[in-house]
C-alpha cells in the first residue's frame, strides 16, 4: 500500500499532524499499536483533559535547545486550539494558574480530533505494530508492519516518550532516531512524585493524604503551588514541577507557609499569647496532623513564654524551609512526561523534518521538549503536530 504521508501514534501530537497533512489533500494513514487512539488523552487531566494554558511561555519548557520550540508554538498558539475546542462546542473551565480543562470527559477532545481526522479522510489503523523501517531514497520510506507493508513520501514519528508505559509508552522513536544516525539525549522522568529515604518515609507514614500550599525550590527555580504528601513520598503540583528540575542528590526546600514570616509569628505569640501553647499557635496556619509529625510532643506543648529565640529560629526553618533529600522517583511509572530524547539540533524548527534524512519528522513528546504541568505538554503537541502537518 502507497500513501503520501505514514504518521506512527495516534496520540495528540500523531492526530494534529495528521488533521493537517489531510487537509492539504495528503493522503494519510496513522498507524497506532493500541486498540484505540489517544488513550493519554483519554487519561489525562483526572479524565477531563487538560488540554492547553492560557499562559504558554517559551521558558516553561525543558530542552537542550531552549529555542527549538518557538517556531512551532508561535505560529499554532493556545488560542488557535481553543478557537477549535470552541468551534466544536466543547465546554471548558479554567482550573487554576491558566490550566484549561473539559467540563465533562477528556473523550470531548479525542471526538474532536477524529471528527477532523475523518473531514480530513485521514485513515487511522489500530493494532499495528511496527517491525520495521527502511528508507529507500529521499522523500521514501518502507514500513513493515504487522497488519502489512506500507510506502510513504513523508513518515512522523509520533510515538511519544517512555512515561506511563501501560499506556503503550515505548521507545520506538529514539530506535529510529538512532537507526539514522540521529542524537538522541538520555531520557528520564518528568513531572512525578518523589520517593523519600526509609526514616523520613516511616516518619512521614501518618501524613498520607494531607496537602499544603508550598513554595517548593532548589537552587534553579521555585513552584509555588499544593505539595500532597502520599504513603511513598511526595506529590503534589509543585513536587510534579520541581521534579523536572531535580537531580539525583540534590535537595529540595519546602517552604509549607509561604505567606508568613514563622519566626515573627512566634515573636509576636511570645508577647501577646504567652501562655499558649506552641502547637495551638501553628495550628491555626497548618493541618494538626502535620504539626504534631514535625514537633516534638515536648515542644509541641511548651507554652510559647518558655520558647527560646533559638528555639523560635529552629522551629521557623522547620516550617518555612523543609529540607527534603528525595531518594528518588517513582520513575516512568507514574512520570507524566519524558524529559530528554531526540535531539532538537538534528530537526528543523520549521517544520520538524530531520535535516539530514529528507522526508523523515519527529514530533511532540518523543523530542527533546519537556513542558511545565499545566497543559504544555499538549500545547507542544498541538503545535509540533499542526507544523509538521504543514510541511509532510
Amino acid at each position: 500500500m502507497k500513501v503520501d504521508v505514514i504518521i506512527i501514534g495516534a496520540g495528540a501530537a500523531g492526530l494534529m499532524c495528521a488533521i493537517e497533512a489531510g487537509k492539504r489533500g495528503r493522503r494519510v494513514l496513522v498507524l497506532e499499536k493500541a486498540n484505540k487512539p489517544g488513550k493519554k488523552i483519554l487519561m489525562s487531566g483526572g479524565g477531563r483533559c487538560n488540554f492547553t494554558n492560557y499562559h504558554i511561555n517559551l521558558n516553561d519548557y525543558i530542552s537542550h535547545n531552549p529555542d527549538f520550540c518557538k517556531s512551532a508554538l508561535s505560529r499554532y498558539t493556545q488560542w488557535n486550539f481553543i478557537e477549535l475546542v470552541k468551534r466544536h462546542h466543547i465546554p471548558f473551565h479554567e482550573k487554576t494558574l491558566g490550566q484549561l480543562f473539559c467540563d465533562n470527559k477528556s473523550q470531548d477532545i479525542l471526538n474532536m480530533l477524529l471528527t477532523e481526522c475523518v473531514d480530513a479522510h485521514v485513515e487511522i489503523r489500530l493494532n499495528t505494530t511496527i517491525e520495521s523501517v527502511e528508507r529507500c531514497g529521499d522523500h521514501h520510506f518502507k514500513i513493515i508492519s504487522t497488519e502489512g507493508i506500507f510506502h510513504c513520501q513523508s513518515l512522523v514519528i509520533a510515538s511519544g516518550g517512555l512515561s506511563i508505559p501501560t499506556m503503550g509508552a515505548s521507545p520506538f522513536g529514539y530506535h529510529v532516531a538512532k537507526q539514522f544516525g540521529i542524537n538522541v539525549w538520555p531520557t528520564r522522568a518528568g513531572l512525578v512524585p518523589f520517593t523519600l529515604h526509609v526514616e523520613e518515609k516511616e516518619k512521614l507514614s501518618v501524613l498520607s493524604g494531607v496537602a499544603v500550599d508550598s513554595l517548593v525550590s532548589n537552587e534553579r527555580i521555585s513552584f509555588r503551588e499544593n505539595i500532597l504528601l502520599t504513603h511513598r513520598g511526595l506529590s503534589g503540583p509543585a513536587i510534579l514541577q520541581i521534579s523536572s528540575y531535580w537531580h539525583p542528590g540534590e535537595s529540595v526546600t519546602v517552604d509549607l507557609l509561604p505567606e508568613i514570616h514563622v519566626f515573627d509569628l512566634l515573636k509576636s505569640a511570645r508577647q501577646s499569647q504567652p501562655k499558649k501553647k506552641l502547637k495551638s499557635i501553628l495550628m491555626e496556619y497548618l493541618p494538626n496532623r502535620l504539626v504534631e509529625t514535625f514537633l516534638s510532643s515536648d515542644m509541641a506543648h511548651m507554652n510559647m513564654a518558655t520558647l527560646s529565640h533559638d528555639q523560635c529560629e529552629a522551629i521557623a526553618n522547620l516550617f518555612n524551609a523543609w529540607i527534603i533529600r528525595p531518594n528518588g522517583t517513582e520513575g516512568y511509572r507514574t512520570a507524566e512526561v519524558t524529559i530528554g530524547g531526540v535531539d532538537c539540533d538534528a530537526i528543523s524548527s520549521k517544520t520538524l523534518e530531520a535535516l539530514s534524512i529528507p522526508g523523515l519528522y519527529f514530533i511532540g513528546e518523543v523530542l527533546d521538549i519537556t513542558g511545565w504541568l499545566g497543559g504544555y505538554n499538549f500545547q507542544w503537541a498541538w503545535s509540533s503536530g499542526w507544523a509538521a502537518g504543514q510541511a509532510v
